[in-house]
């Protein structure tokens, strides 16, 4: 489904022509970072794909499960799907219809190299561990810059900066000792219109109770479940939520940073400032200053 994938069978491959888009959106010698419009939905049946090339998908609409031999886990906004060279996977829309990904892959011999690196590892034989990872601090940087490839000039014209992508994600996953357990379709639905709550307005001051009652659940049953599926709590998803919004603004608009902390949902300029450093590692004037 996404970044660059090859379709075990003739039938298979029709499908995956049919229910995607593609967009390129910056390439180079052995890397791509392509947008991807998925239009599956509950009646489409799962199918077989195989990843060609490593890749790192940020999901930017939507939700879907993603199955592969690194494990199965749900994706939404703000996660990021990870791929690995060979290995086989399937993509299911059982909550809803469609998603949009923004995806960056990079072939085989490039990707091992940089692991061997950025893992510290003897070997370039690395391989993610997991199937996805949460909108954690260490991920959000890099959704936050593949998103605002969608909607700008694209920034990622040379291949240093796609490798630093890959780099990021190296080691933000060895930095996270639990990963988001596998989904059940009863839990991973109820949690999915929470997530749709918040991304249709994360600017709304959010409740926990109101969150639980769209999940149909208890707020401490809801809370166990949320953490359980998607790595983080319900008010750090919104955060990130926020966040991902305040970074798109600032990249591709010129609007005063005060404005763009309120429209996204933070209630003064200074806790804007001191949470968008604390994720970006810069402020909200030398994040705009580094994306020019």
């Amino acid at each position: 489904m996404q970044g660059d994938v090859q379709s075990v069978g003739a039938r298979t491959a029709t499908s995956w022509d049919e229910g995607r888009a593609k967009r390129t959106l910056a390439a180079g010698d052995g890397w791509s970072v392509r947008e991807v419009v998925c239009r599956a939905g509950p009646s489409d049946r799962p199918f077989e794909e195989r990843h060609d090339g490593f890749s790192v998908s940020a999901v930017i609409e939507g939700s879907f499960t993603y199955r592969s031999d690194a494990g199965h886990g749900l994706l939404y906004p703000g996660a990021l799907l990870l791929g690995n060279n060979g290995w086989c996977f399937e993509c299911g829309h059982a909550h809803g219809i469609g998603d949009r990904c923004i995806s960056l892959n990079i072939h085989e011999e490039q990707f091992g190299e940089i692991a061997a690196a950025a893992a510290a590892a003897s070997t370039s034989r690395f391989r993610f561990s997991a199937p996805t990872l949460p909108p954690s601090p260490k991920a959000l940087p890099v959704v936050a810059l593949m998103e605002a490839l969608s909607s700008t000039a694209p920034s990622l014209r040379s291949e240093e900066l796609a490798l630093r992508l890959i780099e990021r994600v190296i080691a933000a996953l060895g930095g996270e000792r639990r990963f988001p357990a596998a989904p059940t379709g009863r839990e991973a639905r109820r949690v999915v219109e929470a997530i749709r709550l918040v991304e249709s307005d994360a600017r709304r001051p959010l409740q926990l109770k109101e969150m639980a009652a769209i999940a149909g659940m208890s707020k401490y049953h809801f809370l166990r479940v949320f953490r359980r599926l998607t790595g983080v709590t319900p008010h750090q998803y919104l955060i990130s939520a926020r966040l991902r919004r305040a970074a798109l603004a600032l990249a591709s608009s010129r609007r005063p940073v005060i404005t763009i902390a309120f429209d996204s949902g933070f209630g003064d300029l200074s806790t804007f400032n001191k949470t968008f450093r604390a994720a970006f590692g810069l402020t909200p004037t030398q994040y705009r200053a580094s994306r020019v």
